[in-house]
This record gives C-alpha cells, structure tokens and sequence, in this order.
C-alpha cells in the first residue's frame, strides 16, 4: 500500500502537472500550459484534484462545477501507479466536492479511443450516453506551426 495524498492543486504544482499530464494523459487539450493550468487554480482552487506519493504527482482529476453541471476532466495516473485504486480515490473526492456543492449528476470526458479510460469509466459506474455528442469550437487559433487535438 502506498502513502497516498489527495488534495487540491496549488499555483506551485503548475509546472509538475503540466509535466504528468504529459506522461500520463491521454491526449492534449487547447488549456495544457502555464497560463491555462494557473487560470483554473487561481479561478477554482479546489477543482483540480491531485494525488501525490512522496511528493510526487501521481494522479490527477479535475471536478468542474459552474453551478450547473458537475464535469470530470483529465483524470489520470501515472502509469506505474495504476491498479491501486488511485483513480478511485480521485474520483471518490471528486464526488465528494460535487455533492457538497448541489450536484446532481457528473459528467466525465472520455475520448473514444481511450479503451482503458472507459473501462475504468465503466468500473466506477459512469455509462456512455449515445444521444449526446460534443461540438466545440475554438476560440484561439494555435500559434504558427502549432498543432492541437482539442479533448477537454
């Protein structure tokens, strides 16, 4: 059993997260740099949830709540971490924040092609509802010879 920490991130862990995500997540979104990660710290400190062992990040959750609707976002674990009920716990203290707050339902991000992502999704109760589709447009082009899969 591993000493495992969950808590919010804070404006240090910026550049660690950024740094998991790359290593852990499955695919980028337009928000993954410093100026995106600090924003949703400094607007909402307890949504991105993190889990850390020794220190280190291990797993991370974000548990978006705009009042409204209670969204689940980059939910991942560093790959030699996984199948020790990380995510579990993260997505225990996610439910937990959206509870507290009025939420009635959440709703997670899960790219098709993340076969792994959904059977956990699945695992931990959440289903794919087929009548709904996500339709984005971005509101910043990419820099000069930037190119970005926009997943959440």
């Amino acid at each position: 059993m591993i000493d495992l920490q969950i808590r919010p991130a804070a404006p240090d862990d910026v550049e660690a997260v950024l740094a998991f995500w790359k290593e852990s997540a499955e695919g980028t979104s337009v928000s993954d740099d410093v100026d995106g990660v600090t924003r949703l710290v400094e607007r909402d400190p307890d949504a991105l949830i993190l889990a850390l062992a020794d220190g280190v990040v291990v797993g991370s959750v974000i548990a978006g709540w705009d009042g409204w609707r209670a969204s689940l976002y980059r939910l991942a674990v560093l790959p030699p971490y996984r199948r020790r009920g990380i995510s579990t716990a993260l997505l225990r203290a996610a439910e937990e924040r959206f509870r507290a707050l009025g939420g009635r339902r959440a709703d997670a991000m899960v790219l098709e092609a993340n076969e792994t992502g959904r059977a956990l999704w699945t695992a931990a109760g959440y289903h794919r509802e087929e009548r709904w589709r996500r339709w984005v447009k971005p509101l910043a082009a990419p820099a000069a010879g930037e190119h970005r899969v926009i997943t959440g």
